[in-house]
């Protein structure tokens, strides 16, 4: 995830992160989707796209990848 990061703008990253963070709390928030045939989940930020998937015997998120819209699902 950090090479991700590594090529998104720093004030977009800050917003990311916090996405992110707030996952823990709720990890199916309302503006969150389940991606169709995955077992994953998609939040959007801007124009940049978190993909992740949760683990919910194990109570864990993994961050699977983040990245622009037009490059994320590839």
């Amino acid at each position: 995830m950090q090479k991700d990061l590594a090529t998104i703008p720093k004030k977009d990253v800050e917003r990311i992160l916090s996405r992110i963070k707030a996952l823990e709390v709720d990890p199916r928030p309302p503006c969150s989707e389940k991606l169709t045939g995955l077992e994953r989940y998609r939040l959007r930020q801007g124009r940049y796209r978190i993909l992740y998937s949760i683990q919910d015997k194990q109570l864990t998120v993994w961050i699977v990848a983040v990245g622009h819209r037009k490059d994320i699902y590839r």
